[in-house]
C-alpha cells in the first residue's frame, strides 16, 4: 500500500520549523509538518491545506526540494517535500497531532530523534548547507 503525503520544510531565516508528532506508531518522533494529498488536490495544495487546519497558519509553498520513497512495515510512504516560508499565522501545534515543536538551525536539526523518512530530508538539508 503506497501512501501519498506532502511536507514542509518552513524556514525562517537560517531557522527550520520540526514538530513532535503525538499519534501513531511514530508517536514521540519529529517530523517536518504536512499530510495526505486529497484526490483532486495538488501537492502545494494538499501541504498549504494541512499546514492551515493542523497548525493554524498560512503558509506560501516556495520551491519543491525532494521527493522521499520510504518502506514501513506496513505501507511504502511517497513524501514530496517543499520549501516553504509563514504568511500568516503562529504554527500553533494541537494534541494529538503534534505534542511540541521547535526552530532550529539545520546544524541544529540531527539532535531531534526523527521519523524514519524525515530523517532523510535532514541528511539533504544538511549535505546542501
Amino acid at each position: 500500500k503506497r501512501l501519498r503525503v506532502v511536507a514542509a520544510i518552513i524556514r525562517d531565516g537560517e531557522y527550520i520549523f520540526s514538530a513532535e508528532r503525538d499519534y501513531g506508531f511514530l508517536k514521540g518522533k519529529w517530523e517536518f509538518p504536512g499530510g495526505k494529498i486529497k484526490e483532486g488536490e495538488t501537492p502545494e495544495e494538499a501541504l498549504t491545506r494541512e499546514i492551515k487546519e493542523e497548525l493554524d497558519t498560512t503558509i506560501v509553498v516556495d520551491s519543491f526540494f525532494m521527493n522521499i520513497l520510504y518502506n514501513y512495515p506496513d505501507f511504502t510512504l511517497d513524501m514530496d517535500v517543499f520549501n516553504c516560508h509563514v504568511k500568516q499565522g503562529k504554527l500553533v501545534v494541537e494534541k494529538g497531532i503534534h505534542s511540541a515543536s521547535s526552530w532550529k538551525k539545520i546544524s541544529e536539526l540531527k539532535a531531534e530523534d526523527w521519523c524514519p523518512a524525515d530523517g532523510l530530508v535532514v541528511a539533504k538539508l544538511i549535505k546542501n548547507y
